[in-house]
């Protein structure tokens, strides 16, 4: 499946909650965290209550009191310019505080997600004097020219004990990885934890086409992953239905349209589209809106 049909954002929403499952009530999740009234959004904003709490997660290690995360979806790129972008929401951030200085510097930090290792921003770092150091695996600490502490996460190089959530949304997912987390999913009471998870999965499946496959053979697993999928496959069905009903009854009312026989109120009843509709269709010259 191409990743532009696939919606990344709200699974990382989902596995980021779920990689600090342990911490959750030492932490405040924002998601699309708005910094202004126009559409300026941070991927996630995560604000730790107390600043003295020492977070179990490696990638919370770092985390102060806001902690601005950005993420790149599969094959996306990674550049400086995404980095300066992060920098300049955390400094956003900080001025909208309600007096001057509440939101001090030493108090945001910045991470950014990707599934690869990028590269070409690491050559920038090093060739432009930047120090990186990997206190974790997968986790990298930028020091030297950003005002706000920076991190950059790289999924696939994360522990696979530590941090299989974010390991999920790649398309390189083992089929350990997924039975593991099908069978997870399976037995979680928790509603909020099951929804992150399924979450999570809904993304995982449809980019991991090969191991989903190979897992349908397997009875107990078909049975998960149809419970998985279920939704996603109703939803376009509706969606499809939906288009077709539309479609026919722009149909029906352009041909009653031309005979002039009824008066608009009427074909509006007669096709169960908005009167509004009907009386656009007229206004187009009987066009499709």
């Amino acid at each position: 499946m191409e990743e532009k049909k696939i919606q990344w954002h709200p699974a990382f929403a989902a596995a980021l909650e779920m990689e600090f499952i342990q911490d959750r009530d030492s932490l405040a999740f924002e998601r699309e965290y708005s910094l202004n009234r126009k559409p300026l959004l941070i991927d996630a904003l995560i604000i730790k209550k107390k600043k003295e709490t020492a977070l179990k997660n490696e990638i919370g290690k770092c985390f102060e009191t806001y902690n601005v995360v950005e993420y790149k979806s599969m094959k996306a790129a990674l550049t400086i310019d995404d980095v300066s972008k992060a920098q300049g929401y955390a400094h956003l951030l900080k001025a909208y505080g309600k007096r001057v200085d509440e939101i001090r510097f030493e108090d945001v930090t910045v991470t950014l997600v990707r599934e690869s290792e990028p590269a070409s921003l690491f050559r920038y770092f090093v060739e432009h004097g930047y120090r990186i150091t990997m206190p974790y695996k997968g986790i990298y600490y930028v020091n030297g020219g950003f005002r706000f502490f920076t991190q950059i996460i790289v999924g696939k190089e994360l522990s696979r004990e530590n941090h299989e959530w974010l390991r999920l949304l790649s398309g390189g997912v083992t089929r350990r990885e997924m039975e593991r987390a099908i069978a997870y999913s399976g037995a979680v009471e928790d509603k909020r934890e099951k929804e992150l998870i399924d979450a999570i999965l809904d993304v995982s499946v449809a980019a991991n086409r090969a191991v989903v496959e190979e897992l349908m053979g397997d009875e107990h697993m078909y049975e998960t992953l149809m419970e998985i999928m279920e939704p996603r496959i109703r939803e376009r069905e509706q969606r499809a239905a939906q288009e077709s009903a539309k479609e026919t009854a722009k149909e029906t009312a352009e041909k009653l349209i031309k005979k002039g026989k009824l008066t608009l109120e009427d074909i509006a009843d007669c096709t169960g589209l908005p009167l509004e509709t009907v009386k656009k269709l007229e206004q187009d010259a009987l066009q499709f809106v």
